[in-house]
């Protein structure tokens, strides 16, 4: 196969990310970015003179088509550039994370793809790395028994972006088993932004699965994790063991009846990045014109979560799926913690079957 081309479509953190990926890989070609910022094509051009640099995507587009698009821009935008790169003879198109800034334009980005029957890659590092692949084989090959609760630890993170992330791979994990149902507590009084968000200073997110595995998502400015290691945190508990593994680190700790006192395990890794390989993933894809949507797909379910956490705090009601079928209901005033005067209704919790 020659070289396949690349364009980008943004030039901050996940734009260079794939410009890197592409300049490294043997496949592929960077020519052309796109960044509204003159000044940010100025700095890049100092790194990669050959390609060439716009601030109008839709200039990039349509003098300088692609066999590959890469959308990195901020997530509001991702349906427009998306749905503009798709009128071009592409071979593949790459979309960030979140693929939207809610879940129907990341529905209508999927589908609009899976229309053109192009592969797609939506670069989760987490399911490219040897660390989290081994640990979804172990507890997909029954080694911790049956699975019962995943908890993750993020301190100084949020909801949206870093809990999409480690929610993508909690779906994952538990083969994807559809959700139940979502429920989240915020609090917001620090009025604290990240990446272009509006977050949560502190909040936690309840996860029932229709399959009965729980996650339990601690997210936020105070969060402290009390595992093995300061920082990003997983707890993966089976009926027959668990597994404690620290988001982007290499390795992570087994205990198993075979491993009583616990064994520290760190695969070998290979040497790419998380985007190249992404991108290189595509390849087979491509020369069979059989795409595999099964991590958008998974991404899109975990942007359904995290849409439905912010909703929940927002309402304080727990989120029944599927999320475009539920209706907020209407707000009462129900004080739980109050003496019941027997004087407004209610039904009786002792007498539920």
């Amino acid at each position: 196969m020659n070289q396949l081309s690349v364009s980008v479509v943004g030039g901050g953190t996940g734009g260079r990310l794939s410009l890197e990926a592409a300049a490294a890989s043997e496949y592929f070609k960077p020519v052309a970015l796109a960044d509204l910022r003159p000044e940010i094509g100025a700095e890049l051009s100092r790194k990669y003179s050959e390609v060439r640099m716009f601030t109008d995507f839709h200039e990039m587009f349509q003098t300088c088509p692609t066999d590959v698009v890469c959308v990195s821009t901020y997530p509001p935008s991702h349906e427009v550039v998306t749905l503009e790169a798709l009128t071009m003879p592409l071979r593949a198109i790459l979309v960030e994370k979140p693929l939207g800034h809610s879940v129907a334009s990341g529905r209508r980005i999927l589908e609009a793809v899976k229309q053109r029957n192009i592969p797609m890659a939506t670069p989760h590092g987490l399911m490219v790395k040897r660390c989290p692949l081994e640990i979804i084989e172990r507890t997909q090959n029954g080694e911790i028994g049956e699975l019962k609760l995943i908890e993750i630890q993020s301190p100084k993170w949020d909801i949206i972006n870093a809990g999409i992330h480690w929610l993508n791979f909690a779906i994952n994990l538990n083969a994807r088993s559809p959700v139940e149902s979502v429920m989240t507590a915020c609090d917001k009084t620090t009025r604290t932004f990240r990446d272009g968000m509006q977050v949560e200073t502190i909040a936690v997110t309840y996860v029932q699965m229709v399959n009965g595995v729980r996650i339990v998502m601690q997210t936020g400015d105070t969060v402290r994790s009390n595992g093995r290691r300061d920082g990003t945190t997983f707890r993966i508990i089976g009926n027959a063991g668990q597994i404690e593994f620290w988001g982007w680190d290499p390795d992570y700790y087994l205990i198993t009846a075979t491993h009583p006192r616990g064994i520290l395990i760190a695969p070998e890794e290979q040497r790419t990045s998380s985007h190249q390989r992404h991108l290189e993933n595509l390849l087979p894809m491509i020369t069979s014109g059989r795409p595999d949507y099964s991590l958008p797909e998974s991404s899109l379910e975990a942007l359904e979560i995290c849409e439905a956490a912010y909703l929940s705090a927002r309402h304080g009601v727990e989120i029944k799926f599927p999320l475009d079928h539920f209706e907020v209901p209407a707000p009462n005033d129900w004080q739980p913690g109050e003496p019941y005067l027997g004087l407004r209704g209610g039904r009786d919790g002792r007498q539920l079957s």
